[in-house]
């Protein structure tokens, strides 16, 4: 059962949210403020955090840059009523996975946190030492690197996590729609062809034949599909 940890100082909200997320099955907490989020993420340990950022006490900025300091790689989703491009671009250079301004859809938040999770879920294909293997690549999850053949390879960061997604889709189709949704945390159809770019730099990086690929297919007409 996946943990996630919501921070909200709006009691109802947050009680809205729990019972939704309780609903899809997962083990939900909550924090209604910085100091006590930064002390769930502690000992709860969650796989995905949804932080709000106008808080009590520590706001939810500085919770990020504690984490990120701290080595917590844990995915966060930005939640909050702030939507001014100064606050969206900061939380992203705090390393925010994804930013949702608010009043919000229930069903996109759903989906949301399904992707994220399904995302990080890419470490549980880890072996030993959480070290994901396919072919000649070796990719350390933790440490945001990979290698083919023993050597290292330099990928953007949207690219690793791309590789993340395709992954821990475990041999499933994904649309472009689907890691527009879950890498970039887009919807629509207008920046697929970003999709199709990072794909080909994955393709030219770790693939013996990137014409000829060994694990990243293209299934015509619809997206991706990763094969070990």
């Amino acid at each position: 059962m996946s943990r996630v940890l919501v921070v909200e100082d709006n009691a109802e909200l947050a009680a809205g949210i729990r019972y939704n997320l309780e609903l899809e099955g997962y083990d939900v907490r909550v924090a209604e403020d910085g100091a006590r989020a930064l002390d769930e993420v502690r000992g709860f340990a969650p796989d995905l955090v949804i932080l709000d950022l106008m808080l009590p006490d520590v706001d939810g900025f500085q919770v990020l840059r504690t984490l990120r300091d701290e080595g917590v790689q844990v995915p966060v989703l930005v939640l909050t009523a702030r939507g001014e491009e100064t606050d969206k671009v900061r939380a992203f250079r705090l390393d925010a996975d994804q930013y949702v301004t608010k009043p919000f859809g229930l069903l996109e938040l759903l989906e949301r946190v399904k992707g994220l999770l399904r995302r990080a879920g890419g470490r549980s294909a880890a072996g030993a030492g959480g070290i994901i293997r396919f072919g000649e690549v070796e990719v350390d999850p933790s440490a945001r690197t990979v290698r083919r053949r023993g050597v290292e390879v330099s990928v953007t960061p949207r690219a690793f996590d791309l590789l993340l997604a395709l992954v821990a889709s475990r041999g499933r189709v994904l649309t472009r729609q689907d890691l527009l949704r879950d890498v970039w945390g887009h919807r629509g159809r207008v920046l697929t062809r970003t999709v199709d770019s990072h794909i080909s730099e994955l393709r030219h990086r770790l693939e013996e034949n990137p014409d000829d690929p060994r694990h990243i297919h293209t299934v015509w007409k619809i997206g991706y599909r990763f094969e070990a």
